[in-house]
């Protein structure tokens, strides 16, 4: 991208060319990745800042996704990607909160748009609820994991 400001007349500092340079890290580490395993807690109803800071890192033209005539096209198929997910509550399609879920619904969206189709989410819901439910969700999780190793 900073190639494409210079180009385009721009002038770029040393420190936006560190910013630049630190993207391309986290960009260049998620696209030799086969297997991506993201930790996303749900914060208000979403994601944590953190991991759309990072998720923002991938947003790359070019790299990621491109634009055709028929529409977007994602680069970056191919990969596995597992998502580990805390909720406070419960936001599953059978729950009366599921409308509320704008984590699942945001990171399915996103990584579909640059490719990524293989996505399993393994959930520890209702964390906030209590004790038992938490080592319920917990156990919960486990579960799924091991469902996921052996498929």
């Amino acid at each position: 991208m900073v190639a494409a400001a210079v180009q385009g007349g721009a002038k770029v500092d040393a420190s936006t060319q560190a910013e630049f340079a630190e993207t391309n890290v986290v960009l260049d580490e998620f696209l030799a990745a086969d297997i991506v395993v993201l930790g996303a807690p749900m914060y208000n109803f979403g994601i944590p800042s953190q991991l759309k800071a990072w998720i923002d890192c991938l947003a790359s033209p070019g790299k990621t996704f491109k634009y055709t005539a028929t529409g977007v096209e994602g680069l970056a198929g191919g990969k596995k990607l597992i998502i580990a997910s805390s909720r406070g509550g419960f936001y599953t399609a059978s729950s009366p909160m599921a409308f509320m879920d704008h984590q699942e619904t945001f990171l399915t969206s996103f990584f579909g748009f640059i490719g990524i189709s293989d996505a399993a989410f393994i959930r520890a819901e209702g964390v906030g609820k209590g004790p038992e439910q938490r080592m319920l969700a917990l156990e919960t999780a486990l579960a799924d994991i091991s469902a996921l190793k052996a498929a």
